[in-house]
């Protein structure tokens, strides 16, 4: 297996190969700074050849702000109107890898649509936020779920989508859907819920799971009124309450992460979500105890520093509060912001993770 230090070699001699060839497909993806002079530029710059061990490579120009370089004057990377020649070729790949049928791989890709497997999959991640594989995946898996709800057959549905093999299709597909294929095409009729209302710190607590996982953490001011969103969430699904078992386990151990006894909270989770939903709450359940990020800043986690809007819809999206600490979100200026629970329960969750 790749060493961190040996993936980082070939990352770098790939964006001095970018350099040296003034690789226009390469603006965007990254920056290099000139120690001698003080200077960063764009890939593509026109000036002078630097020497190799006076480059420094910064992700982004905010980094190489930061280590004390200046914007070349004569590149400008700084010029948001600058266009981005990556960005017709990555809605070009989009359309090519929503249509295509198989699993082309990214050489292929490269070779379509112009530019190296590298810069292709990076600036892809860059601007959609997820692999070209990753991509994909979504893609087909929305395929699927729409041919289960108009009532297709399973087989069918995993061989319009694109899977070659049913084993591809269970291996891939099926964990994300959160239930069997069978299950979703019936509107989750079949699937089975348990939860649990109990009181705790911030009000109502209702732990909903599954046989794979915590599916529902949610909180509010009355029983019925989270009964009644855990059944919109799962329509078809059978709800039953349910105190023994692995939810109680489940509900205890949140209870005691509130109660600050438990700082690292590491539930295993049954919820459905898209690839880029997964990304930010990879992000949040990285966030440390007690520390706030802001939605900028998870943003910039991902390698999608644009789509913060992005990053607070799927904060607001989430299904399992505390199993997934979107409250450790904040606005830039700090202020707690919005909470799907409540902006109340968001400030007391900071100030009692601060104590």
């Amino acid at each position: 297996m790749m060493t961190v230090a040996e993936s980082q070699v070939l990352d770098h001699a790939a964006r001095w190969h970018a350099v040296a060839s003034r690789d226009r497909l390469a603006d965007g993806s990254f920056v290099y700074a000139v120690r001698s002079t003080g200077v960063y530029c764009r890939p593509s710059c026109g000036s002078r050849r630097p020497r190799r061990e006076n480059v420094a490579f910064f992700d982004d120009a905010s980094g190489a702000e930061r280590a004390g370089f200046r914007a070349c004057l004569r590149c400008r990377p700084r010029d948001a109107n600058t266009p981005d020649p990556w960005i017709d070729k990555i809605r070009r790949a989009c359309v090519y890898l929503a249509n295509v049928e198989g699993h082309p791989s990214l050489a292929t890709l490269a070779a379509r649509i112009g530019g190296s497997p590298y810069h292709l999959q990076r600036n892809f991640k860059r601007l959609v936020g997820v692999s070209p594989r990753e991509y994909a995946d979504a893609v087909r898996l929305r395929k699927v779920k729409a041919r289960l709800r108009r009532g297709g057959q399973v087989t069918g549905a995993m061989l319009d989508a694109g899977y070659g093999s049913s084993s591809r299709f269970y291996e891939r597909a099926v964990p994300k859907l959160g239930m069997s294929p069978s299950a979703y095409r019936r509107g989750g009729a079949g699937m089975s819920i348990s939860y649990a209302i109990v009181d705790s710190p911030l009000g109502r607590l209702l732990v909903g799971a599954t046989s794979r996982g915590v599916c529902a953490v949610a909180m509010g001011a009355s029983d019925a009124e989270l009964e009644r969103a855990l059944v919109h969430e799962y329509p078809a699904a059978s709800v039953a309450v349910e105190d023994e078992g692995s939810l109680a386990r489940w509900t205890k151990e949140i209870l005691t992460h509130l109660a600050g006894r438990r700082p690292r909270l590491d539930l295993p989770l049954d919820v459905q979500a898209t690839a880029f939903q997964w990304q930010v709450w990879e992000a949040l359940r990285a966030i440390p105890y007690g520390e706030t990020r802001t939605y900028g800043q998870v943003a910039a986690a991902i390698g999608r520093p644009r789509a913060v809007r992005a990053v607070a819809r799927a904060c607001a999206a989430n299904p399992v509060a505390l199993a997934v600490p979107c409250h450790r979100v904040v606005a830039a200026d700090g202020r707690p912001s919005g909470y799907r629970w409540g902006a109340g329960r968001k400030k007391a969750l900071l100030a009692a993770e601060r104590r």
